[in-house]
C-alpha cells in the first residue's frame, strides 16, 4: 500500500523537483565562462536564458492540461527534459571549446538550455503545485510557498557548489560541470516523480463534464483572470528589471566589497517573500490582499529611492545606502511573492479542478516577462546617462577601477513605479472578491 504521508507524498517530491529546476537562475555564475570557452560574446550566449524562461512559461500553458491529466506523467518528462537538456548544454560547450566561434555550438545551447531545459522547467514547476494544494488544503498558501521557495532558493544552495566545480575540474570544467549536475538533477528529480502523488479518494474531473475544460473555467470569471495576469507580467518585468541591474547598483552606492554577500542577502528575501507572503496570505479572507500589500510596498520603497535620489547619490549618505538596500530586499521579497501566490490565488476564483492548467496558462506571463524585463532595464541603461569611473579599493592595498551609470540605474526606477502603480490598480480594480464555490 502506498503511504499516504502528505509530506513524503507532496512537500519532499516538490522541493526535489523545485530545487533542481530552479538552479537555471545560476547562469550568471557561468554564463561569461561560456562565453570565453566557445569564442562569443557574452551578449549573445545571454539568448540561452531568455531562451529558458519563455520556454518555461509557454510548455506550463502548452502542457498545463497533460499536468492536470497525470502528474507521473509530466514530472518524468521534466526529469528527462530537464536533465537532458542540461547534458545537451554540456556537449555543445565542448563542442564550441573544440570548434571556438562555431555557430553550431551557439546554436546547440539555445536549443539545449533554452528549449528543452525550457520544457523541463514548465512541467516541472507545474507538476507539484496542486498536488500540495490538496494535501495541505487548510494551508495552501504554506505548502505551495515551500515549494516555491525551494524554486527560488536553489540559486543560493547551488552557487557555491557549482563555483566550487568550476575551480576544482581544470581545464574544461565548464562542460564537465554541467554534465555531472545532470545526472545529479535527473537523480533527484527521478525520486520526486516516483513519490509524487495526489491524495486517495481525489476525483479528476473528466474533460467531458460540463464546465471542466480550463477555458470553460476561465470564462466564469475573464476579468479576473486577465487582471490576474496583467498584475503577474508587471510584477514579474519590473521584478527581473531591477534584479538585472542589482550588482552594479549595489557597486553604484559604494558596496563593492560585500556585493556577495548582499546577492546572497537578497536571495534569501526572494526565498522568504515567497514561503513569508504565501504563509501570510492564508490568514486573510481575500488572498488578493497579499498582492495589494506587495504593490504598495514596492511603490513607497521605490518612491523613496526616487525622491532622495538615493543611486545617484553614490553611497555618499549612510540613509539613503540603506533605503537602496530596502528597495532591493523589497523588491525580491515581492517578486517572490508573487510566483507563490498566483496558483492559491487562481484556486480561490475558480477552485481546484483544472487548476494545474489554469496555472500553467498564468504562467504564459513569466514567458514574455522574461524576454522583456531585463532586456527593458538594459535599454535604459544603454540610452540614459553615462558611464562613470568608481575607485575601488582591494584587500592587497591596490585599487580597481568600475564603471558605473548611476543616472540610467535611477531611471529604471521611473519605469518601475509606474508599472507596479499600474499594477496595483489592477489588483485594486479588476480582480474580485474570492469565489464562494465550493473547492
Amino acid at each position: 500500500m502506498k503511504s499516504q504521508n502528505k509530506w513524503v507524498r507532496a512537500a519532499i517530491p516538490a522541493l526535489l523537483l523545485h530545487c533542481s529546476i530552479g538552479t537555471v537562475y545560476c547562469w550568471s555564475i557561468f554564463s561569461q565562462e561560456i562565453a570565453d570557452y566557445i569564442g562569443f560574446s557574452k551578449s549573445a550566449t545571454e539568448w540561452a536564458f531568455s531562451f529558458a524562461i519563455f520556454f518555461l512559461g509557454m510548455s506550463a500553458a502548452f502542457l498545463g492540461n497533460i499536468v492536470e491529466k497525470d502528474i507521473h506523467k509530466s514530472s518524468l518528462i521534466a526529469a528527462i527534459c530537464f536533465a537532458s537538456g542540461m547534458a545537451g548544454t554540456g556537449f555543445f560547450i565542448w563542442y564550441g571549446g573544440a570548434h571556438p566561434g562555431s555557430i553550431v555550438a551557439l546554436l546547440g545551447i539555445y536549443v539545449c538550455y533554452g528549449f528543452i531545459m525550457g520544457v523541463g522547467l514548465g512541467t516541472g514547476y507545474l507538476s507539484p503545485v496542486k498536488t500540495l494544494m490538496l494535501w495541505f488544503e487548510d494551508r495552501k498558501g504554506l505548502a505551495t510557498g515551500l515549494a516555491v521557495a525551494g524554486f527560488g532558493a536553489a540559486k543560493a544552495i547551488a552557487s557555491p557548489i557549482m563555483q566550487a566545480l568550476l575551480d576544482s575540474l581544470g581545464e574544461g570544467g565548464i562542460y564537465k560541470m554541467f554534465l555531472i549536475l545532470a545526472v545529479v538533477y535527473f537523480a533527484m528529480m527521478f525520486v520526486g516523480h516516483l513519490l509524487l502523488a495526489k491524495p486517495a479518494g481525489w476525483h479528476e474531473p473528466a474533460s467531458t463534464e460540463k464546465g471542466a475544460r480550463a477555458i470553460d473555467v476561465i470564462k466564469a470569471k475573464p476579468t479576473t483572470f486577465i487582471g490576474i495576469w496583467i498584475m503577474f507580467y508587471l510584477n514579474i518585468t519590473c521584478g527581473l528589471a531591477l534584479i538585472s541591474q542589482e550588482k552594479m547598483i549595489v557597486k553604484c552606492i559604494g558596496l563593492v566589497g560585500i556585493v556577495g554577500i548582499l546577492s546572497s542577502v537578497t536571495a534569501v528575501f526572494n526565498a522568504g517573500g515567497r514561503l513569508g507572503f504565501s504563509a501570510w496570505a492564508d490568514t486573510f479572507k481575500d488572498r488578493n490582499t497579499i498582492y495589494k500589500i506587495i504593490f504598495v510596498l514596492s511603490i513607497v520603497a521605490t518612491g523613496l529611492v526616487i525622491l532622495t535620489r538615493g543611486i545617484t547619490n553614490m553611497g555618499q549618505n549612510t540613509f539613503l545606502m540603506v533605503l537602496v538596500l530596502i528597495l532591493l530586499f523589497v523588491v525580491n521579497a515581492g517578486y517572490g511573492g508573487g510566483f507563490s501566490n498566483v496558483p492559491t490565488l487562481l484556486s480561490d476564483h475558480y477552485g481546484m479542478q483544472n487548476i494545474s492548467a489554469i496555472h500553467g496558462i498564468t504562467l504564459s506571463a513569466w514567458a514574455f516577462a522574461g524576454l522583456t524585463g531585463n532586456q527593458m532595464a538594459s535599454f535604459i541603461v544603454n540610452k540614459f546617462g553615462t558611464e562613470v569611473e568608481l575607485t575601488h579599493a582591494l584587500a592587497d592595498g591596490t585599487t580597481e577601477v568600475i564603471m558605473v551609470n548611476p543616472t540610467g540605474y535611477q531611471t529604471v526606477l521611473y519605469v518601475t513605479i509606474v508599472l507596479y502603480i499600474v499594477a496595483a490598480v489592477v489588483c485594486f480594480t479588476m480582480v474580485g472578491n474570492k469565489s464562494e464555490k465550493k473547492k
